[in-house]
This record gives structure tokens, sequence and C-alpha cells, in this order.
């Protein structure tokens, strides 16, 4: 008999998670990859800038994976409405779970909640078109947008607040998100950070991307780049600040859109009456490495506040979850008897993409050698998929994605833009698989 797994999301961890066990486990391995989106990749998919291409080929690595004949995909389902973790502990020897960490951080400040507050993972999911975010969610209609957030996703989302709609045109932007780009009346653009360059998070690839936007000029202050002698430290963090003081004697040459990265401000209070109006900031300082106010303030103009101040996991239904780090509790990968954890909700939303084939791998050496130790439950993942049948639950298959991807790439060449534009919310999808009438 087969060991049977559930892997319960389809992004990097999960899918690493998936070839893990078919290179470790000395027996035969059925593994069903359940996802409660259509489509197959997670962040791969959903996360990675879509002008950040060479990041995005790490589909094709994930992909193969899915075609592995040991590997089954079920997309469109969710866990707490069309399964339970009971239901995957009876069909399964093992089920572990990898979703990542799907929200951001708040705030915790004044006016956080007004219409024009947004966290920074929603505006990513829009340009990326993921299906719970609709087209029209942003309308780009304010010349002064505030980013708060120093790192690799707060410097995707101003690259792409300051490129052009034709920039992006080959990239699979969704059409109706191009469109709205293309109106966007944004012209300012501020990048706000709590301490100085080198406590900022962005990779130095990432940072010099965004002196290289011929739409945009770029502009630091000389008294927040700072002086102080850096060569001690890592090579990373002074090509971080070494770039970030250049564009220090950058002036204003009248191109279309402004970037002015900022240091040394924290926000205080989001301002406006029945949306966004503005941004209260107060001069920061360390004590003793501690971020604290001077009680200098100033107020930054926006329409718009877009909070990237980290992700976090959220708790699954069934499954043990630490409010104070926000992540499952395990040992090893392991939860409890049965149940395993992946990536992000197993260690938090530290680590690149290839940081969880690492993390994969070792959960699946704990859960084989769990199995070895004990009586297996003859557990049968037929039973799972009769239980989908008769909740009226019609799982996408890997075949139906593949139709999926197809009817992007038809509409890429309809269009005459690039590879793939993809389809917009799940009855597209849905439609283009034959799950619902085109």
């Amino acid at each position: 008999m087969s060991l049977r797994v559930a892997i319960v999301g389809s992004g990097p961890a999960g899918i690493y998670t998936a070839e893990a066990l078919t290179k470790q486990a000395g027996e035969p391995v059925e593994i069903d990859v359940i996802d409660r989106l259509p489509t197959p990749y997670g962040l791969v998919r959903y996360g990675v800038a879509p002008d950040h291409t060479s990041i995005k080929s790490i589909a094709g690595y994930l992909r193969r994976v899915l075609e592995l004949p040991s590997v089954r995909f079920l997309g469109g389902v969710e866990l707490g409405s069309d399964i339970s973790a009971a239901d995957l502990a009876a069909a399964y020897d093992a089920v572990v779970y990898c979703t990542g960490a799907m929200v951001d951080r708040r705030l915790g400040i004044p006016g956080e909640d007004l219409p024009g507050s947004v966290a920074a993972t929603d505006f990513v999911n829009w340009y990326c078109g993921h299906p719970d975010m609709p087209p029209d969610a942003f309308a780009l209609d304010s010349p002064e947008v505030a980013v708060i957030g120093v790192g690799n996703v707060a410097v995707d989302v101003v690259r792409i607040l300051a490129k052009t709609a034709d920039e992006l045109r080959t990239t699979d932007v969704p059409q109706e998100v191009l469109d709205r780009l293309a109106k966007s009346q944004v012209t300012g653009i501020h990048m706000i950070g709590r301490r100085g360059p080198e406590h900022a998070k962005f990779t130095l690839k990432e940072l010099r991307e965004l002196g290289e936007l011929p739409n945009c000029d770029v502009l630091v202050r000389p008294e927040e780049a700072g002086d102080a002698d850096v060569s001690a430290l890592s090579r990373q963090i002074r090509g971080n600040v070494e770039v970030l003081r250049s564009w220090c004697r950058n002036t204003p040459t009248g191109r279309p859109r402004r970037l002015d990265v900022r240091f040394w401000l924290r926000p205080v209070e989001i301002l406006g009456t029945s949306r966004v109006e503005g941004l209260r900031l107060e001069r920061t300082r360390l004590d003793g490495g501690r971020v604290v106010g001077t009680g200098e303030f100033e107020t930054v103009p926006a329409g718009m506040v877009l909070r990237s101040v980290g992700y976090q996991s959220v708790a699954l239904p069934g499954v043990p979850f630490d409010e104070a780090t926000m992540t499952v509790p395990n040992v090893a990968g392991r939860v409890s008897a049965g149940q395993y954890v992946a990536g992000w909700l197993k260690r938090g939303p530290t680590g690149v993409i290839g940081t969880n084939k690492s993390d994969a791998a070792e959960t699946v050496r704990t859960l084989l050698a769990d199995l070895a130790e004990g009586p297996r439950r003859g557990a049968s993942a037929a039973g799972l998929t009769d239980l989908l049948a008769a909740r009226g639950v019609r799982p996408v298959t890997y075949g139906d994605w593949l139709a999926i991807e197809g009817a992007e790439a038809a509409l890429a060449a309809s269009l005459g833009r690039g590879e793939h534009v993809k389809l917009v919310g799940r009855p597209a999808m849905l439609s283009a698989c034959g799950h619902l009438p085109s």
C-alpha cells in the first residue's frame, strides 16, 4: 500500500514538500496538493512582480513536480468550507499545511482603516491578478501615494506605481489592470522607512532597478542618507547605502513621476475624514538599538497609503496556531501525530523562495521518521474524492490548470502582448477549463 500524504497549499513550500516526499520516501507515495485557488504556484504567481520574469520562471521548476505521476493537483478546494482538517486526517497517512503568510501586519495607528489606507498585499494581489481582488479595486486617482516600508515588497509596489503601462505591456498583468495603470494620476510617490538606509530590507538588485526607471526622478535627502562609515557592514548593506547616497546628488529633471525615498520617519497617524488625505510622520532616532521618536513631525500629502511592514500567517480551522508568533507551533515541522507544517506558516515570513526547499526537506524527514515508527492508518485518498463529490465540489485538476494557462496564452496573442495575460476572477478561470459555461 502506498504512503498517502495531503499537502495544503500549492505555493513553493507545498510543491517543494511534494518533491521532497518523492525523493526521500523509500516506498511508493501518493501525494495530493490541495489549494483553495484554481491555480497553482502561490506567491510565485500572485506575489512576484510581473516585470520580474526571471523569478517567475521558478514556476517552470514547480511545474515539473506537479507533473510527476505520484502527484495530483486539486485546486478550488478550501479548508474550512469544502473540507475540514478532520476530513484530511481520515483520508491520508499525513497532512502537511503550507499556506504561507497571506496578510499584512497592521501599523496600529489612528486612521489606518480609512478608505485609501491599504495593505500592500492587496495592491500586489491586484496587479498580479489574484482572483480574490477585483480589477476595479484601485483607481489610482490620487497624485500622491505613500508606501510605508523599505523591503522588497515596498520596492515592487513603488516600481509598478512608477512605471508606465507601456513598460508593463509585455508582462502577464491582467488587461483590466493594465488599463487602469494607463489612466494612473500618480505623480508623486513617497517610500518611508522608520530607520536608516543601513537597516533597509531590500536587496541591492531591486534597489538599483528604481534608479533605472526612465519615467521617474528618484530623490534622497542627504541628511537622511547619513555619512557614517559603513565599511564594516555586509557587502549587501554597503551597496544599498552607496546607491542611496549617490541618489542624494539627483535633482528633479521634470520626469512625469517623482519618488522620494525617506528614512528616519515613522507613521503616527493617517489623516483624513471620509478617506485618506495625508500621512503624519515623526522623526526618529536609535536609542540603544530601539527606534524612538524625537518629537519632530511633518505631514506628507497622500490620497493613498500602502502599508508594507511585513506579512503574517492566519490561523487554519482545526490546526493549532500561536497568536504571539503568528505561526503553527511545531518541532522540525511536526505539529501533532499525522499533522505537519512547512514554509512561512512553520517559521514565519523569512528567507527567499529557495529557503522553502530546505525547510520542506526537514519537515519531510520528520514525517517519514514518524511513520516509520508507528502503524499506518490505512487511509484512502479515494475517500476524499468521494466526499468532495458528495458535497458538490469539483476540484480543478492539473489538466484543467493547463487549459487555464492555454486560455491566458491565447488572450495574450489576441491582445498582442507577451506570452500570457492573466484571466481575471474565478468565473473566467473555471470557464476556461470547462467548469462553467463559457
